[in-house]
C-alpha cells in the first residue's frame, strides 16, 4: 500500500474529536458520521459514506462517532436521531443532515462542501508555512482574510507570525478578533499565544539565578514560569506554578500560579499525560 495515500476514513473517540475533526476541518473538509452498531439506517448510510469518501481520494475526510461510546459529545452537538451526519468546515458545522438519504442526496450533499475562497487562501498559507515561505504565506493568508474577515484559521496563523516578528500588540489584536464560537476549538494555541505575549523578557536563565537567590519571591517564580512555558519547557514551568502553590496556598501568589497552571493545562492539551500528573500533583496541594 501506498504510504502516502491520504486517509479518507477515521474512527474517532470522544478525547480525540478536536484533533480529529475540529483541526483537521480547518485543511480539508470533515464529514462526522454519528452512528451505532445497532441502528439498522446506519448500517445502509455507512458504506455509502465510506464508498464515496474512498473515491474522493483525501478532498474530505469521513469521521465515524460511535454515539454509544461518545454520547456527551453527539449530546453537545444536539445528535437526537441518527444516523447524523455534520459536515465541518474551518472548525465549525456548515452543513447537517439526519437519516440515510438515497445516495443522489448525499453526493449532492457532498458536493456543496468544496472549499471557498477563504479556505483556498488558508490552505495554499499553510502550505507555504509548511515549506518555509513566509511571504507567501502572509499574502494567503491576506487573501484569506480579504474573502472571509472571520477566517479563524487565517486570524490565529498571522497573529503567531506577528508574535515571532515581535509585534505583540498586532498579535494580540488579531488573536481577539477570532470568533468566540471558533475560539474554543483554537483554546490550546490562543492560550499559548497569548502567553508568549506576556512572557518577561530576559533570560530564563537570569530569571533562575533570581529565584535561586530568593526562592520566596512570589513575582520571581511566577516570572521563571511565564519565561519557560513561552520557551515550550512544560513540565520545568509547570514545576515553578506548582511551587508558588505549595508555597502560598490560598493567597494571591498562590492563585497566580494555579491559575498559570490551568493556562498551561490548555497548552499541552487538557487530557495529555503532563496534564493529568500535574493536575493530580495540584489537587495534593490545594488540599493538603
Amino acid at each position: 500500500m501506498d504510504s502516502q495515500q491520504p486517509v479518507t476514513k477515521v474512527d474517532v473517540p470522544a478525547d480525540r474529536f478536536e484533533a480529529a475533526v475540529l483541526e483537521e476541518s480547518r485543511r480539508r473538509p470533515v464529514v462526522v458520521d454519528f452512528w451505532a452498531p445497532w441502528c439498522a439506517p446506519c448500517r445502509t448510510l455507512g458504506p455509502v459514506l465510506e464508498r464515496l469518501a474512498a473515491e474522493a481520494g483525501g478532498a474530505w475526510l469521513l469521521a465515524k462517532v460511535n454515539v454509544d461510546e461518545a454520547q456527551e459529545l453527539a449530546g453537545a452537538f444536539g445528535v437526537q436521531g441518527i444516523p447524523a451526519v455534520k459536515a465541518f468546515r474551518g472548525g465549525e458545522v456548515v452543513d447537517e443532515f439526519v437519516g440515510a438519504l438515497p445516495e443522489g442526496q448525499v453526493r449532492a450533499f457532498l458536493e456543496g462542501l468544496a472549499p471557498g475562497p477563504a479556505d483556498q487562501a488558508f490552505a495554499e498559507a499553510q502550505a507555504a508555512l509548511q515549506g518555509g515561505d513566509e511571504a507567501r504565506a502572509r499574502a494567503a493568508l491576506s487573501q484569506a482574510l480579504s474573502a472571509r474577515p472571520g477566517h479563524a484559521g487565517a486570524l490565529l496563523a498571522l497573529a503567531e507570525l506577528e508574535l515571532a516578528a515581535g509585534r505583540t500588540a498586532e498579535a494580540l489584536a488579531l488573536a481577539d478578533r477570532i470568533p468566540p464560537a471558533e475560539a474554543e476549538g483554537l483554546s490550546g494555541r490562543l492560550t499559548a499565544l497569548r502567553m508568549k505575549a506576556r512572557a518577561p523578557a530576559g533570560d530564563p536563565a537570569a530569571l533562575r539565578r533570581q529565584v535561586e537567590a530568593d526562592p520566596a519571591d512570589p513575582q520571581a517564580r511566577l516570572a521563571l514560569g511565564r519565561a519557560l512555558a513561552a520557551a515550550g519547557e512544560y513540565p520545568q514551568a509547570l514545576d515553578q506554578f506548582l511551587d508558588l502553590v505549595q508555597r502560598f496556598h490560598r493567597a494571591e501568589p498562590g492563585e497566580e500560579g494555579r491559575r498559570a497552571m490551568l493556562e498551561l493545562f490548555e497548552v499541552v492539551g487538557a487530557r495529555s499525560d503532563l496534564a493529568d500528573a500535574y493536575r493530580t500533583k495540584l489537587s495534593r496541594a490545594l488540599f493538603r
